[in-house]
């Protein structure tokens, strides 16, 4: 047993270091692209992580969850920037330098705000299941992207398909992650300072998801996946405990949103396409629905497979006298990438402890 608890010690100390002096290393090869890289990776991690808790757990398949990605990010870009300000002349004499609200309450406010979204979309579906749920959210997502993309008329609020700029970078007792940091002879660079915030999150949230998996909401969640009639036969409250489903994933969603914001000081609709949900949907899939450890596998392996395949892609736009783009090519090796996962590993990569013993048998 020592040695267990031993090993596991190590293990996680390792881990830890290694997470630690990631960036660092990576910064230290003169190209920040790559330390960007896992930042995206991480924020998708935190996308897939929520959407576990509506897919994995509750096992209500959502393929509009970009939506409160999307509302997230709106919520900073209108309260982090001067958008508002420059469009409404009562928000600027009001705010003569723009609203610049604490990154913090705005976090909060997206989170609620996302979550109270998701329940409106939850609402009407509570008594759909499978594929009439998936095209309900489906057309919920692309709802909310077209609101996007058209509200810059008769009021510009969104600023339609220019998105909004200028948006605030983060700012973490006193420290502006926007800036670089110089300690002694090594220079910090804002990708490398977003990196750890990313992080914190992401360990917040896999600690978050940890505990709702154990905890009798999360029994809930499973029993409802697992067979919905009996769980209400046995005196669950499906229709709340749905709607709690959907709003927690939603306001995992939202707080991503908030720092995708930050981090590209810059949103639009394109950036909340069909294509991003169905991309977060297959990476809850392919790393295995409803483990946590599978989920983040699934995210960093589709979030940093486009970039890996850069090199492979390249070459083979060559072979063909440039007949096929680059991007074209990606997207087709990453569907063949995922065709073979399936068929191989119909459970995903790293599948639940459970499902696991059922494919033994």
């Amino acid at each position: 047993m020592m040695n267990t608890k031993t090993g596991k010690l190590i293990a996680f100390v390792l881990a830890a270091v290694a997470l630690l002096l990631l960036p660092i290393i990576l910064q230290s090869t003169g190209s920040n692209s790559w330390v960007r890289i896992v930042d995206i990776a991480l924020m998708y991690v935190l996308l897939a992580l929520g959407l576990n808790i509506v897919v994995g757990y509750a096992g209500l398949l959502d393929l509009g969850y970009i939506a409160f990605f999307a509302v997230g990010a709106y919520v900073f870009a209108l309260l982090g920037s001067p958008h508002l300000a420059d469009t409404f002349p009562a928000i600027k004499a009001m705010f003569p330098n723009g609203l610049h609200y604490s990154i913090w309450w705005v976090m909060i406010l997206a989170a609620v705000v996302a979550g109270v979204v998701g329940m409106i979309l939850g609402a009407p579906t509570l008594k759909l299941r499978g594929d009439y749920l998936a095209i309900i959210t489906l057309g919920f997502g692309e709802i909310i992207r077209i609101f996007l993309l058209n509200m810059d008329r008769p009021v510009n609020i969104t600023n339609g398909p220019k998105g909004i700029s200028q948006i605030d970078t983060i700012s973490v007792f006193g420290l502006d992650l926007g800036k670089r940091l110089t300690i002694g002879d090594f220079t910090f660079q804002p990708v490398t300072l977003y990196y750890y915030l990313f992080l914190f999150f992401v360990i917040l949230a896999i600690i978050i998801s940890y505990r709702l998996q154990d905890s009798r909401i999360g029994r809930a969640w499973m029993a409802i996946r697992e067979d919905e009639i009996a769980a209400k036969a046995m005196g669950l409250n499906t229709r709340n405990l749905k709607l709690l489903a959907f709003g927690m994933g939603a306001s995992f969603g939202g707080v991503s949103g908030v720092l995708f914001a930050s981090f590209q000081r810059f949103v639009s609709p394109e950036s909340f396409s069909l294509m991003e949900s169905i991309m977060v949907v297959a990476m809850v899939v392919l790393g295995g629905i409803g483990h946590i450890p599978g989920v983040v596998l699934g995210a960093l392996l589709l979030a940093g497979l486009p970039e890996l395949l850069r090199h492979v892609a390249h070459p083979l736009t060559a072979m063909t006298d440039g007949r096929l783009a680059p991007e074209i090519l990606r997207q087709l090796l990453i569907a063949l990438a995922m065709v073979v996962v399936m068929l191989l590993r119909p459970k995903g990569l790293w599948p639940a402890p459970e499902h696991g013993k059922s494919l033994s048998k």
